[in-house]
């Protein structure tokens, strides 16, 4: 079997933003530590897309995976996205996670350029080797508008560093091929895809409505593990329609609307993010209060 580098329960976090719209760094801490000691989170995303990546300033990403290292790196794994469209910068970025103490590295597929596979997999090789952190390569074609090929996965796979997929793809089979040859960590990328992504080998779940099923998506993970598979089937059906209604519109806002729901203060979005509408809130909260979260 093979086994998680970051455990197999992960979120990828949101970025709370005070009144003012700046990082609220306080508020991060207390999300962080909620959804590793409640949700039992065995690890974070930090500066990620669900994290508002694309509109932070590099000092804010920095002071960000800072503070979260602080509050919850003794007791759980530190993943910082670190991934962008520019080589140059995915190594300033990979070079300041280092520095704020992360665990590891997670790094998409360069968008909008769509390279061709050779300038993927090279791409992914200088970030591997300009620093000692284990990486996760990040796979969401419909994103990126380039997918990681089989064969380019193969060859990142040599590397020592790259440890892992954070896969998005949404072809398990291709996934399955890509676990047998290969031997990386798979971590499904679509909270809905992580019970048939363990069937085939995966290890478990980078989440975004893991904010509010985290516990009891780990047990899931965990009745698979122990040979349950009816009580898994039964657990994934149960919280099917959070899954899945988080990404009813773009996650982050569902998240953060639900956050408020449930007493936190994750503050506003960045443009071009709006906030979640009254109508998207309630039936977002109402499937969270259906599945008794």
């Amino acid at each position: 079997m093979i086994q998680p580098p970051f455990g197999r329960l992960l979120t990828a976090m949101v970025t709370p933003f005070g009144s003012d719209g700046s990082v609220d760094l306080e508020q991060a801490r207390r999300l962080a530590a909620y959804l590793v000691d409640v949700q039992r989170n065995d690890g974070l995303v930090i500066n990620g897309t669900t994290g508002e990546a694309p509109t932070t300033t590099d000092a804010e990403k920095q002071a960000l995976l800072e503070a979260v290292v602080d509050e919850v790196g003794d007791r759980a794994h530190v993943v910082a996205g670190v991934g962008t469209f520019d080589t140059h910068h995915t190594l300033e970025l990979a070079g300041q996670a280092v520095a704020a103490g992360a665990d590891g590295l997670l790094v998409v597929t360069p968008y909008y350029s769509r390279p061709p596979q050779d300038a993927v997999a090279a791409h992914f090789l200088a970030v591997a080797d300009a620093c000692d952190l284990p990486i996760l390569v990040y796979d969401i074609p419909h994103r990126a508008g380039t997918a990681v090929e089989t064969a380019t996965l193969t060859t990142l796979a040599a590397h020592p560093r790259i440890v892992g997929v954070k896969d998005a793809k949404g072809l398990p089979v291709a996934s399955a091929q890509v676990i047998a040859q290969t031997g990386l960590a798979y971590y499904a990328g679509d909270d809905a895809m992580t019970l048939p992504l363990l069937a085939v080998g995966g290890v478990g779940v980078v989440g975004t409505s893991t904010h509010f099923t985290g516990a009891r998506a780990k047990t899931m993970i965990d009745s698979f593990l122990a040979g349950d598979l009816p009580g898994a089937v039964a657990q994934n059906a149960a919280l099917l329609p959070v899954f899945t209604g988080v990404f009813a519109t773009q996650g982050c806002m569902l998240v953060k609307a639900g956050l408020a729901a449930r007493g936190f203060a994750p503050g506003g979005l960045r443009r071009p993010l709006l906030e979640a509408s009254e109508a998207e809130t309630a039936a977002f909260v109402a499937l969270l209060d259906a599945a008794g979260l």
